[in-house]
């Protein structure tokens, strides 16, 4: 019996080519959508298509069984792009009968000093944040009206091949090249870090529950959390690193960002690493056996997954 079809949208990113590859070990076909038409390979079906393209999304999505909105828009188009993307992706998923699964962050949240829960309150702080909750709230709306099922994995500040975050090629690409890494916020407040290929996981898992797991927010889990120290220091173990690291705070994030376009657009952002970053995922480890990566192995498979890419821009 040939296996369900599942569209990853936005599948040329950090997060889509990672559900990707998951999808694919799996066992489903898989049709990776992306601007662009990349992200294929053997097993999947690589199509070109814009998201906030609410008709060509229906042409994609047909026959699928579940769609996944992965897609991240870069930060100065957020307003812009965002909710049409999802408008679209709702598009598809609603006329093909699929669900919609959504990947999220946590900026909704808001200035918290506890561990984040799915029962947290949505209270943010920043546009961004606003922006997000707004898109959450579309999502599962259409859940509710009966439009299409849907559900929402939720992840911290994400980290692994090809993410281009803070704790992408500024943290790990300087300290695998040899030159300063940059670390945003504190250094010594708890955080839990989400690697890649766990988030891939939660929604590879998300694309086949029971519905009566749709239609909510689940966490992605995490190990015990670490510390902004405790995370370098295996990352200069593991490279070798020796230059010296460099913190970015909030006042000096908007400097950078004169020649740094992701600290200019995330400087409203830089609260959350200055306060604790620690996101509960332990509902949904509990319900689904899932175990999430130690850092240790993540940075490993971090570093050894590509070459370094040089550092965005220079300390």
């Amino acid at each position: 019996m040939q296996s369900e079809l599942h569209v990853v949208v936005g599948a040329t990113g950090g997060t889509g080519t990672a559900l990707v590859r998951e999808l694919v070990r799996r066992g489903h076909r898989v049709r990776a959508v992306s601007r662009g038409g990349g992200g294929g390979g053997p097993g999947v079906d690589a199509v070109a298509a814009d998201a906030t393209d609410a008709g060509r999304m229906r042409e994609v999505c047909a026959g699928a069984a579940a769609v996944y909105n992965t897609v991240n828009p870069p930060f100065d188009r957020w307003t812009e792009a965002f909710p049409a993307a999802v408008r679209g992706t709702l598009a598809g998923a609603s006329s093909a009968g699929a669900r919609l699964v959504f990947a999220d962050d946590t900026w909704m949240y808001g200035r918290v000093d506890a561990p984040m829960t799915e029962a947290t309150p949505v209270r943010p702080v920043s546009a961004k944040g606003v922006l997000r909750a707004w898109l959450a709230e579309m999502v599962l709306a259409a859940h509710a009206r009966g439009d299409c099922p849907t559900v929402i994995a939720r992840a911290g500040e994400l980290y692994g091949p090809r993410v281009d975050s803070v704790l992408g090629p500024a943290l790990f690409g300087a300290a695998a090249a040899g030159r300063p890494p940059r670390w945003i916020g504190a250094l010594d407040r708890p955080l839990t870090p989400t690697f890649v290929e766990d988030f891939a996981g939660v929604l590879a898992t998300l694309g086949g529950v029971p519905a009566e797991d749709l239609g909510r927010v689940w966490h992605v889990p995490h190990p015990a959390p670490t510390t902004g120290h405790e995370f370098v220091a295996e990352l200069r173990r593991r490279t070798g690193c020796r230059a010296p690291l460099v913190r970015v705070g909030a006042r000096t994030a908007r400097v950078l960002g004169l020649l740094w376009p992701l600290a200019r657009e995330g400087a409203e952002l830089v609260y959350q690493f200055e306060m604790p970053f620690v996101v509960d995922g332990s509902a949904f480890a509990a319900r689904f056996g899932f175990t999430p990566t130690p850092y240790a192995e993540g940075i490993a498979r971090t570093l050894g997954a590509a070459p370094a890419r040089p550092a965005a821009a220079p300390a």
